[in-house]
C-alpha cells in the first residue's frame, strides 16, 4: 500500500489511478495524515451472474404452476393453524 500526500496525487493521478488499476492500493494523506483512499474496483463477474441467473429460471421451471387462487387458499390455511 502507497502513502502519497495530497500534492503529489493531483499532480500524479494519472499514474496513480494506473496503478489502482493493476491492483494496488493508494493512500493519500494531508499533513501526515490519511484523508482518503484509492482501492480497485472489484471485478464484475457478469459470466457467473448470468449462470446463477440461468439456474434459477431452470429452478423455477421445475415449481409447479400455481393460480392466485390457490396462493390465497394456501394463505389462509396457514393462517388458521
Amino acid at each position: 500500500m502507497r502513502h502519497v500526500q495530497i500534492t503529489d496525487a493531483e499532480a500524479h493521478l494519472t499514474q496513480l489511478v494506473d496503478a489502482v488499476e493493476r491492483g494496488e492500493t493508494v493512500v493519500i494523506t494531508r499533513d501526515g495524515r490519511a484523508v482518503a483512499r484509492l482501492v480497485p474496483e472489484p471485478d464484475h463477474d457478469e459470466a457467473g451472474t448470468r449462470k446463477t441467473m440461468e439456474a434459477i429460471a431452470a429452478f423455477r421451471e421445475t415449481m409447479p404452476r400455481l393460480s392466485l387462487a390457490d396462493i390465497q387458499s394456501a394463505r389462509r390455511e396457514g393462517h388458521q393453524r
